[in-house]
């Protein structure tokens, strides 16, 4: 016995002379995994390719781009920030993969990601058995987030706080006769089911609730059945490609009420593209988690970076969620101070207050223990002369 604790003495002085990013090794364990003294690695998740791209790789972009920001500085506290990126491919059974792989093998202190809400939600279970600290930036399923799970945080504004502000938005505009189009899947029902209820509060009932899968190439019946129902205003639960064939095919009946998006179809740009008719978007706005666009001037020092970091990737509405979230969990490792653990960054973002970033729409708020939901501020894009702007 004695020989053998001489062995593992030596054994553990050894791994640490080593300064390896394996926090198994030290006597805080995983609290201090994934940080030496003069990096500390964050992991994130997400699709790489299709047409979902937009929430995972260009969204992680933005969170590259604030960390080569920080970098450039000095780092945080002398570290600088390295991102380990892990393709989920926006399945459940990828999500769940890829946090393993950065939590057990890559051994990451934090995550920062989650784009696609039905895979996030799968890996749920899992990040909270690895105690990962966690920042949701893409997803918006109120589930990941509520209730409140000790290391899970959200930036992204959430389902029902996006459907509340649908619903209100057509209210406000005057409309009569709501209807609805929506997919079917988890995740969208995860803003149906909040819709539905907030709609019998305010004594509302939809004229139209219509089915549309996600891989629709055609929406002419869908839009012969809204425009049967005489609705004034659509409300869309929708992501962006199946968004741009409904609204496609309405026009070519001749119909074009209000049409009510989320932030699953905030990139002005390349949905008009994927409409493909002139002037499609005069009806259309959307709420947008981030007040500008890439070719907004605000945004220039951060489009020029993300130019010079990644020159062969487009500029997106979705970068600029990178570049928010990443801006908070940057800020929450500065407020944990050099003895860096899990526990203490947890605590610095449970105490971020009001805090302004340079994209979100409203300031972010992480009211711990009772909400981990830190953005409850949802802003509106429309086109006005033909340029896009924020109108609320």
């Amino acid at each position: 016995m004695r020989g053998t604790r001489h062995v593992l003495a030596a054994a553990l002085a050894s791994a640490l002379a080593v300064g390896t990013y394996s926090g198994s090794v030290t006597a805080q364990g995983e609290q201090t995994q994934g940080i030496s003294d003069t990096e500390i690695h964050i992991g994130a998740f997400g699709p790489f390719a299709g047409p979902v791209y937009l929430y995972g790789k260009l969204v992680m972009n933005g969170v590259e781009a604030v960390f080569d920001k920080a970098n450039a500085d000095g780092g945080v506290h002398g570290r600088k920030l390295v991102l380990v990126r892990e393709d989920d491919n926006c399945k459940p059974e990828g999500s769940i993969a890829a946090v393993k792989k950065l939590a057990y093998d890559e051994k990451v202190f934090a995550i920062i990601g989650g784009a696609c809400s039905n895979a996030t939600l799968a890996a749920v279970p899992e990040l909270e058995k690895a105690g990962i600290p966690m920042v949701i930036n893409s997803a918006v399923a109120d589930a990941i987030t509520d209730p409140p799970k000790p290391n899970i945080f959200s930036t992204q504004l959430t389902s029902s706080i996006e459907s509340r502000a649908q619903l209100n938005y057509a209210l406000d505009q005057g409309a009569k006769k709501i209807a609805l189009v929506r997919m079917t899947d988890a995740w969208a029902m995860a803003r149906y089911n909040p819709l539905i209820e907030y709609a019998k509060e305010k004594g509302i009932e939809f004229v139209a609730d219509v089915e549309l899968q996600i891989d629709a190439p055609d929406a002419t019946p869908q839009a012969l059945k809204l425009k049967a129902s005489g609705a004034d205003a659509i409300v869309m639960v929708l992501y962006a490609k199946p968004g741009a064939v409904m609204i496609r095919d309405a026009l070519k009946i001749g119909y074009n009420p209000i049409w009510v998006g989320q932030t699953a179809i905030n990139d002005f740009a390349a949905f008009e593209k994927q409409v493909g008719i002139p002037d499609a978007l005069k009806n259309f706005a959307t709420i947008s988690a981030v007040a500008f666009q890439p070719t907004d001037p605000e945004m220039k020092p951060w489009t020029d970076r993300l130019k010079s970091l990644f020159p062969n990737d487009e500029l997106s509405t979705f970068n600029m969620n990178g570049i928010g979230s990443a801006q908070v969990l940057v800020e929450a490792l500065k407020r944990a101070g050099k003895d860096l653990t899990r526990d203490k960054l947890l605590a610095a973002l449970g105490s971020i207050k009001d805090f302004q970033t340079d994209v979100y729409a409203g300031s972010i708020t992480c009211d711990a223990p009772r909400s981990h939901q830190c953005n409850q501020n949802p802003g509106w894009l429309a086109l006005r002369d033909g340029k896009i702007v924020r109108i609320k």
